[in-house]
């Protein structure tokens, strides 16, 4: 009943039926849209979660200046809390950027190759874009020619970031497949501490020097595999998103740089970020104390329409003169704004650039809405190109024959449909 009386004291007055616990776990997005029409941009949700969308309170919850909040970080969360202390994760995303953008100088040309295979044939999205980005990117994660921690990587992109996968796997085979993984990234780590010093050649290592040698190993994994759902995870569904909303629509002249955007103004990988209150306070007018849990809904602030004109169409020319909103938080914000994201986007509209010259994506459809869970990752879709559609984009872009490079690339895009899937981040 309090929680009730609570949520009525925001928002519109007008009454309708509040959505049950049970329909925020089978319909979560429109379940949060109905509240967010009738209540406003802060509204009570049942367990005692506070959800906000307005700019200016998610900057305040997320930056925490007061210290009103316990400390928190979506990606340095292990079992035991937040991974720190902050000298030690400054130190990991440091190192973390330098690593990627050197391995993506690197790699340019390859990824070329494998962008020409992808577009000559059909392949199985969200899961095919998780395949490219992982393997483009696993050989910064744990060097070159490491096969049984390259193996290990492929079988957690398998069962632990491929969207989908805790509905078909059961409770006992996560439990068991978490326990393999906890060990084998342990006896990794504990070979990383046995090198001698020196510039760390791939992240994990640099995870190793970063800390002390009085961490834990098995935190230390908790935190590569973190890196690894924020590669081959947010970024591959970031990708999928942009060829999804470019396939079911008209063709646009609008740069990578738009798109990309504007995919993650309508469908934020991280749509959720949760805060607990370290002490009494009030929220947009809510009080709310420990027992609470402040939600920052970027999945709501990239929609609201009182911050973005036609707020649920796909309009990437929005963004043709930089920023058009404020209401735009798709890397979090404050001290736990995410390192790479500057190299995400920049990774991704590459891809774009280099798949659409020429080309035009076309996507059949075999779901309709998204797969929510930790991750807002797109529906099952089919994607192939047609170059009868093709436009000319502002950049241009070399195509040439392919060499062989990254076979596995072709091959997961080719057979993302033939995986077994199941997903489970911790």
């Amino acid at each position: 009943m309090e929680q009730q009386q609570r949520g009525r004291s925001a928002g519109s007055a007008v009454d309708f039926q509040e959505p049950t616990a049970a329909d925020f776990h089978r319909r979560p997005l429109s379940s949060l849209e109905a509240c967010f029409a009738r209540r406003g941009d802060h509204f009570w949700i049942p367990g005692r979660q506070l959800i906000v969308a307005a700019p200016e309170t998610c900057r305040a919850v997320l930056s925490n200046r007061d210290g009103l909040y316990e400390d928190d970080s979506d990606f340095f969360h292990t079992r035991l809390g937040t991974f720190g202390p902050r000298a030690s994760q400054v130190a990991i995303g440091r190192s973390f950027r330098l690593l990627l953008q050197r391995h993506l100088d690197a790699h340019r040309p390859e990824l070329e190759q494998v962008l020409w295979r992808l577009r000559s044939d059909t392949s199985r999205w969200p899961d095919a874009g998780n395949w490219l980005i992982f393997e483009h990117l696993v050989a910064a994660l744990v060097g070159s020619g490491k096969e049984d921690e390259e193996r290990l990587l492929r079988q957690i992109v398998r069962h632990g970031v491929l969207a989908g996968a805790v509905q078909r796997r059961s409770w006992w085979r996560r439990l068991l497949f978490r326990r393999h993984v906890a060990r084998s990234l342990s006896r990794a780590i504990q070979g990383r501490r046995r090198r001698p010093a020196g510039p760390p050649e791939d992240l994990l290592q640099g995870i190793v020097q970063a800390v002390s040698s009085k961490v834990p190993s098995d935190l230390l994994g908790e935190v590569l595999l973190s890196t690894l759902f924020a590669s081959a995870g947010s970024i591959g569904f970031t990708l999928g998103w942009c060829f999804y909303a470019l396939g079911t629509r008209a063709t646009t002249d609008a740069a990578p740089a738009w798109v990309v955007r504007e995919a993650l103004r309508l469908w934020p990988i991280a749509w959720l970020l949760g805060r607990r209150p370290s002490r009494s306070h009030a929220v947009a007018g809510e009080a709310v104390d420990d027992d609470d849990q402040v939600v920052v809904c970027t999945y709501l602030l990239h929609r609201h329409p009182d911050h973005w004109p036609e707020a649920t169409r796909f309009l990437p020319h929005r963004w043709a003169t930089g920023q058009p909103s404020a209401a735009f938080l798709p890397f979090g914000w404050g001290a736990h704004f995410c390192a790479a994201a500057g190299l995400t986007l920049e990774l991704v509209e590459d891809i774009l650039q280099h798949s659409l010259d020429g080309h035009w994506p076309v996507v059949t459809q075999h779901q309709l809405e998204p797969q929510v869970s930790a991750a807002l990752a797109p529906p099952r879709f089919t994607l192939s190109f047609d170059r009868r559609r093709a436009i000319a984009l502002s950049r241009p872009v070399s195509e040439g024959p392919p060499g062989v490079a990254h076979p596995g690339l072709a091959v997961a895009c080719r057979s993302a449909d033939s995986l077994l899937t199941c997903q489970e981040r911790r």
